[in-house]
């Protein structure tokens, strides 16, 4: 023990020994170009190390983290990738909540010193979740690939598989959902020639066959009720069509869709004339956090593909009692597009129940592809919206989740280079106040340019989920599927319901 602490000891001094003092020979009054661009952010104190590159060749890089109230970190590389050792900076963190730290990069070319202005990073005092769930997947559309439903612990680099697609050939994994952000309540959808609904609640794993005779198609987009008794579904009649415009891919319109709400203690589906509108889209669902109401985007039912960029969806709400699983009979509209030829998805309620957060374009309800759209942020007390431009750039911000303490945020971004989407985490505190985002560190941030996947749906999880993927490969491999059932007094008014 003595030998093994002596060669520690012998080691750090070596490296202290090797650090060339700098004496810098110019001063830049400007902040250094790194990536990912961590300067001026808003972490939380149980982040892992926010690694970045100094943009640029040099001989040399030397870097100072100092904590406002104690702490300081020195690193010293011939290289511009800054590796920062996890055990000092959760200390750095954990003794700076609430305040700074200050970080100095110089720089080294031709034998010269070039130190740039300090810049700060900001350590939260609000805790954040566990980890993040997200669907890492090809940016592609016209091959089938390799996919999955990830995990990774936010307070380190640890990411582990939840599902691939590769334990059921041919198969998709996606649309996965939690309650709240709590693992051991998760739905998560299987398409292909094992389809199913996963829904695993209670620590118990079922599969569903959610298609019924009087419903569009299966259960689509998901929302859990706080109670966890209810999960809100869309049912969606989807189509995928191609641009022939070289700076737009691909767009997916609903020629119908509804919404549903489905019982899990009676094994019930059930709606309302108002969600179910012949003349009109229903889709993406979400509930208040007191379960009283939801939130969903409607848009005026119009012929597609003719029509598919006059598709413009409005925000509405409608009153749900949860003890009889009811409906109110008036639907509000809290966002009309209309007049500004826009359109809202992913409505997101804070969990604090403040505000509701949701995705803006110009057209449609399948944002990820839409280069204009951006996030916007609605203070449920007073009605106003305002855009996040706190966060939005000028490419595609889309999906969006928040912590379970509402101080926190989530999104997918194209920012980078038009084709991935990456997650991006900001703040948002107790006045409203949105911090500058920062990229989901990485142990090494090339990462992000060497990676094929896209990160899709991320979603906060409040500790790790546990799948039993042999259980699951089991059941899918079986065929056999509980069935979802329809209330008797529901009815739904879409127009091919009743030969469905």
């Amino acid at each position: 023990m003595k030998i093994a602490f002596s060669y520690l000891l012998l080691l750090l001094l070596v490296a202290v020994a090797c650090r060339e003092e700098v004496a810098p020979s110019e001063s830049k009054d400007e902040w250094p170009t790194l990536f990912p661009d961590y300067t001026d952010v808003t972490i939380p104190a149980s982040i892992a190390p926010l690694n970045f590159r100094v943009e640029g060749v040099y001989d040399a890089v030397d870097v100072v983290v100092e904590g406002s109230r104690q702490g300081r970190i020195h690193l010293q590389r011939k290289r511009a990738t800054m590796a920062i050792p996890p055990d000092r900076w959760n200390r750095l963190l954990e003794e700076n909540k609430g305040s700074d730290l200050n970080v100095t990069v110089a720089v080294k070319q031709a034998g010269r010193w070039i130190r740039y202005r300090s810049f700060p990073i900001h350590v939260s005092d609000a805790p954040i979740d566990y980890g993040l769930a997200y669907r890492l997947i090809p940016p592609g559309y016209e091959v089938y690939g390799k996919m999955g439903i990830y995990q990774r612990q936010l307070s380190d680099f640890s990411q582990n598989a939840l599902i691939e697609n590769t334990l059921l050939p041919g198969n998709c994994v996606n649309c996965h959902s939690f309650r709240m952000g709590d693992p051991g309540l998760m739905s998560l959808h299987i398409r292909g020639a094992y389809g199913a609904t996963l829904l695993l609640s209670e620590g118990q794993l079922h599969l569903y066959n959610t298609k019924t005779d009087r419903t569009i198609s299966n259960c689509v987009y998901p929302y859990w009720h706080p109670s966890g008794r209810y999960i809100a579904y869309s049912v969606n009649e989807t189509r995928q069509v191609f641009h022939e415009h070289k700076d737009k891919r691909v767009e997916v319109v609903d020629a119908r869709s509804d919404i549903m709400v489905y019982n899990l203690e009676s094994n019930e589906l059930f709606t309302c004339p108002q969600l179910t509108s012949a003349d009109a889209f229903e889709t993406f669902p979400a509930f208040s956090p007191d379960g009283r109401t939801l939130y969903f985007c409607s848009a005026e039912a119009r012929p597609v593909p003719n029509e598919y960029n006059q598709i413009r969806y409005n925000l509405c709400r409608i009153a749900f009692d949860p003890e009889s699983g009811t409906f109110g009979s008036d639907v509000d509209t809290l966002v009309a597009t209309s007049g500004m030829e826009r359109s809202v998805s992913f409505p997101r309620p804070s969990y604090d129940g403040k505000y509701l957060m949701y995705t803006l374009a110009d057209y449609g309800n399948f944002s990820i592809w839409h280069k204009e759209a951006d996030l916007w942020l609605l203070d449920l007390a007073t009605g106003h919206s305002r855009e996040l431009d706190e966060v939005n750039s000028s490419d595609v911000e889309s999906y969006h989740s928040w912590s379970s303490n509402s101080r926190w945020f989530v999104f997918s971004s194209r920012r980078m280079d038009g084709l991935y989407t990456r997650p991006y985490i900001a703040s948002i505190d107790e006045a409203g106040r949105v911090g500058k985002p920062f990229l989901l560190p990485q142990k090494d941030p090339a990462y992000y340019e060497s990676s094929l996947y896209s990160f899709n749906i991320p979603e906060f999880v409040a500790g790790p989920v546990h799948l039993n993927v042999r259980e699951i490969e089991k059941k899918a491999l079986s065929g056999e599927r509980r069935a979802f059932q329809m209330r008797s007094n529901t009815r739904s008014t879409s127009p091919a319901s009743d030969s469905l």
